[in-house]
């Protein structure tokens, strides 16, 4: 297939770094798919200050209109929907239907914010003084990094950039070395739905050598980011030092899908295989432990590792896989390290999964997946750790008061699911669990652009994405006007001078 030559897009330019680097195929590393710019400080410079200069008239062109650029951009997307499916799984080793979702959940991401621009941008609030009207108004806050992850190539970064060009902000987007390509096609679709030059930017390149400029540069306001805890950490601990700048970090988890006494087995079972093993387990909200009921483990654990190991593993563009590789090297490093660390710890392994060779899998990340068991110890550094990978632990519990104790003792808050027949034990867990996504006889992914994304804890610092971002990519402002011809004041204070 064709090898992209992918620029960077600033200031409404197309440009080229003085180094490169390659974005293969995870599926078939002998597959270059695309050529990027390597940006360092000198891109990074560049596109800020072409959103900082794009950002005045930016703010005070209206809403309205900007909204209908991002429905000229939704159009778009559907135009080029299969090319973009096709880009996703070749790219970043998405079997072609979850390609397909991911697709379509940038379609509804940008058709939610083009029709949201004729909603209400603020609020009328009623006054002590009759003569009063008082209003919160939101201002955008200025210009916006936006660093997306690979796993989510199309959808994710225009969770970010969207929201925040609506509401009056720029951006500069830096999609993750992994999915470039799919970075770089977003940039082509953004240039041709119209927007203004500097308005939106997108430049390549690693975190340290790229995002971290960005995100530290003086100019930049806001930092939307997606990620890993440590750097999402790193984000947030420099941010708590400059007072004119705001982050909104959604990162990691190490998710749990509770199997309850009265469980359904009929859902549980699927419920388990998807939460675990979508995407190799590279989602944020993947599944890397099954708390079951001690009634009913024997019953589970017998039908999951039989629906383990029936998985069909292979490329990517392949529509009949169940799931593709891993994105890269070090994921299936990491991926063998917490096996390792599973048996140093005692755990009774059920299915040691390992690399896949041979055949369609010779030249690819691919991994079966690993399950081991055992009774939960809080110091156990495989159970808190995330893997990003088809890495699960099945835990024994003795009722739903033990199962929510033990969800909560893990360091992360994003996602859970707990299966259950019974109204009054979802409701406690709905009350009791620390998470941000709960679902119920439903697997722990399948999120909606209209509903809040993000977690607690080590997950994230409360400020979610989606659709609820565009809360945190502006400012409240109180705006309150007299309309009486006597100055009076509310709580009763005095006016006389």
């Amino acid at each position: 297939m064709t090898v992209i030559q992918g620029r960077n897009y600033i200031n409404g330019e197309w440009r080229d770094a003085s180094e490169t680097f390659e974005s293969v195929n995870p599926s078939d590393i002998r597959e270059t798919v695309g050529v990027f710019p390597a940006s360092g400080k000198a891109e990074a410079d560049e596109a800020i200050a072409a959103a900082s200069a794009a950002f005045p008239s930016w703010k005070r062109l209206s809403r309205i209109n900007r909204g209908e650029i991002i429905d000229n951009f939704a159009q778009l997307l559907k135009r080029d929907r299969d090319e973009l499916i096709q880009l996703c799984a070749r790219e970043v080793g998405k079997q072609w239907n979850e390609s397909y979702a991911d697709v379509i959940e940038a379609i509804h991401m940008t058709q939610f914010v083009a029709g949201y621009a004729r909603q209400p941008n603020g609020f009328v609030v009623p006054s002590e003084i009759p003569a009063k009207d008082a209003y919160i108004i939101r201002k955008p806050k200025g210009v916006t990094v936006c660093i997306a992850p690979w796993n989510f190539p199309v959808a994710i970064p225009l969770w970010e950039v969207l929201p925040a060009v609506l509401e009056g902000n720029t951006c500069v987007l830096k999609p993750s070395p992994y999915s470039s390509a799919c970075g770089y096609k977003l940039a082509q679709l953004l240039d041709e739905a119209g927007f203004p030059k500097g308005v939106v930017n997108v430049i390549h390149g690693g975190g340290p050598d790229c995002g971290e400029v960005l995100t530290h540069h003086p100019d930049t306001r806001l930092i939307l980011f997606t990620g890993s805890f440590a750097v999402g950490q790193s984000i947030q601990q420099f941010v708590a030092t400059d007072p004119t700048k705001f982050a909104a970090c959604e990162l990691g988890g190490k998710n749990q899908l509770l199997v309850l006494d009265d469980a359904n087995m009929d859902i549980a079972i699927p419920a388990a295989v998807m939460s675990a093993y979508k995407t190799s387990g590279q989602r944020c909200v993947s599944v890397g432990r099954i708390l079951v009921d001690r009634t009913r483990e024997a019953e589970f654990t017998e039908r999951f590792l039989d629906a383990s190991q029936r998985l069909r593993i292979g490329n990517a563009m392949d529509r009949d896989v169940f799931t593709g590789p891993l994105v890269n090297e070090q994921g299936r490093e990491k991926f063998e390290r917490h096996n390792a660390r599973a048996r140093e710890e005692g755990f009774e392994v059920l299915l040691d999964g390992g690399r896949l060779t041979g055949g369609e899998h010779e030249h690819g990340y691919f991994v079966s997946p690993f399950v081991y068991r055992g009774e939960y110890r809080d110091d156990s550094w495989v159970l808190n750790e995330e893997a990003f990978s088809p890495h699960v632990a099945i835990l024994p519990v003795d009722g739903l008061d033990e199962a929510i104790r033990i969800h909560n003792e893990v360091p992360y808050g994003l996602a859970a699911a707990v299966i259950t027949e019974d109204y009054r034990k979802w409701r406690e867990c709905r009350e009791e669990l620390e998470v941000g996504l709960l679902y119920v006889n439903l697997p722990s992914i399948g999120a909606e652009v209209h509903l809040p994304f993000g977690g607690m804890k080590r997950s994230g610092n409360g400020h979610p994405g989606a659709a609820t971002l565009i809360d945190y990519v502006t400012h409240r402002t109180a705006f309150t006007v007299n309309h009486d011809h006597e100055i009076k004041m509310a709580q009763g204070l005095s006016a006389e001078l």
